[in-house]
């Protein structure tokens, strides 16, 4: 039973990349300091990492109410008729390039919509149309579970750390409905510019940086009269803590490396939207023939979309090419997590690698954090290169990744023959680069101390205190 002194609060997490910045930094001492908490994340499903954890550090855990989809038509008909409103009305270089390359927006139904999308941007109602679309969403329940555990448990605040995904916003929904305030973080810097729209209004935000503040304006012009708190980037406050560091030494006799050697890091992105092995493939033959001089390859697939394919498709290339295995395979997407153990692989990869390389992915920052060299590819590794132009485009037009691609803080190539000249480079030179890489990290991050999870907990005790016992609905 929750303290009748303290306020309630429910967090939910329907990701391990938010799992792991509510339990592995000190979001729940601090909150747990002066509030009771509830986590409802999709992993409790499946794991008992949530549960022990958080027990631990002041939380109780349930799993995430069921949840059922929206009809095809009329409502995600609609929600694709507003996003394409909003991209014809704001013309982000993201978002245009996105309708342009990717496929989804190039079947029958998506291009039936870029008419109707295009007039009403032209006479600007997107405004209209996007409060008339919350309004018919609020009124499909599409989660009755969350409403009867909302209603038993009455919270004081609703922390939603997933608001661009397929569940949370159904549990807000039901939140909302019933006048509990809800404070919603942006997950990622590429979140504002790349996603499609957040639908529901939120009564406050946590964002990364002064960067995303202004994102959020722009995208999202009603947040300009609400309470926004920039905490820094909570995700890598592990990185600060040297209870999962580890020696070289011991890093490498659990990975099947040699510390003796240099260490390339090839970090994979999700395989649903660019085929980045291809590029791992070629980088593995050319060490294996010797071109990388006495060196060794580590390749960490996206523990999100981890299923075992890149360990079988590296499986031919001897002990110099290591492929981790980041992610349980068989567990659906939502309810993976990580425990001690993996975060503490995550840490002590980026910490022991010699160069990194990768395309256009937040690994670049896990690297800058480091100060480790970073090579980026700017063109399409897979053979025919159908991608090419959208790999440009997101090195040089896409809005989050632009400053960081010409910053001068990673090595960018056109080839594979400049990969390897970039990577021969950086094992040779490490230093070159250095003080941008860390411009990179500060301009992402904000904050580089090691306690955004204390700053994010403080914030939302703060909009807590702002809201908890207000009349319900009173501050709409």
């Amino acid at each position: 039973m929750a303290d009748s002194d303290k306020p309630q609060i429910v967090a939910l997490s329907s990701s391990l990349l938010t799992d792991r910045i509510l339990l592995y930094t000190n979001f729940l001492p601090v909150v747990n300091s002066a509030a009771e908490i509830s986590l409802w994340t999709m992993s409790a499903r499946q794991s008992e990492v949530p549960a022990n954890l958080a027990a631990t550090m002041g939380g109780e855990v349930e799993p995430m109410p069921d949840i059922k989809p929206f009809k095809e038509f009329p409502y995600n008909y609609l929600r694709r008729l507003n996003d394409l409103t909003w991209d014809f009305r704001l013309h982000s270089p993201s978002r245009m390039s996105k309708i342009k390359h990717q496929r989804g927006y190039k079947n029958l139904r998506m291009r039936a919509l870029k008419l109707p999308a295009r007039l009403l941007a032209s006479f600007g109602v997107e405004n209209l149309l996007e409060d008339w679309l919350e309004r018919k969403l609020l009124g499909y329940p599409r989660s009755p579970e969350a409403e009867r555990r909302l209603r038993a448990l009455q919270p004081d605040v609703l922390l939603t750390t997933g608001t661009f995904r397929y569940e949370e916003p159904a549990v807000y929904a039901e939140a909302r409905k019933q006048g509990i305030p809800s404070l919603a973080f942006i997950t990622s810097w590429d979140n504002i510019s790349t996603k499609n729209r957040m639908v529901f209004k939120y009564d406050g935000y946590l964002v990364w940086s002064e960067r995303m503040k202004q994102e959020l304006h722009e995208f999202f012009p009603y947040t300009k009269t609400a309470p926004i708190y920039v905490v820094g980037a909570p995700q890598f406050d592990v990185f600060f803590q040297p209870r999962f560091h580890q020696s070289r030494e011991a890093f490498c006799a659990e990975q099947g490396l040699r510390p003796d050697l240099p260490i390339i890091l090839y970090a994979l992105g999700s395989p649903n939207f660019l085929q980045e092995h291809h590029g791992a493939l070629h980088l593995a033959e050319r060490l294996t023939r010797g071109e990388l001089g006495d060196a060794q390859m580590l390749v960490r697939p996206h523990p999100l979309h981890d299923n075992g394919r890149e360990a079988q498709m590296l499986s031919n290339f001897g002990d110099r090419v290591v492929v981790q295995r980041t992610g349980k395979t068989g567990t659906a997407v939502p309810a993976r997590s990580q425990d001690e153990n993996q975060i503490g692989e995550w840490i002590n990869t980026f910490r022991h690698a010699d160069v990194v390389v990768n395309l256009s992915s937040t690994v670049a920052i896990d690297a800058a954090i480091f100060d480790k060299p970073v090579v980026n590819l700017d063109y399409d590794p897979q053979p025919d290169q159908p991608n090419q132009e959208l790999i440009k485009d997101i090195n040089h037009r896409w809005t989050h990744f632009k400053p960081i691609a010409e910053s001068g803080g990673i090595w960018m190539t056109n080839n594979p023959a400049e990969t390897l000249e970039a990577v021969q480079t950086y094992l040779k030179h490490p230093e070159l680069h250095g003080e941008r890489r860390r411009w990179m990290a500060e301009y992402v991050c904000g904050y580089l101390d090691g306690r955004c999870g204390e700053r994010m907990a403080e914030s939302l005790l703060d909009f807590t205190r702002q809201f908890a016992g207000k009349e319900r609905g009173q501050w709409r």
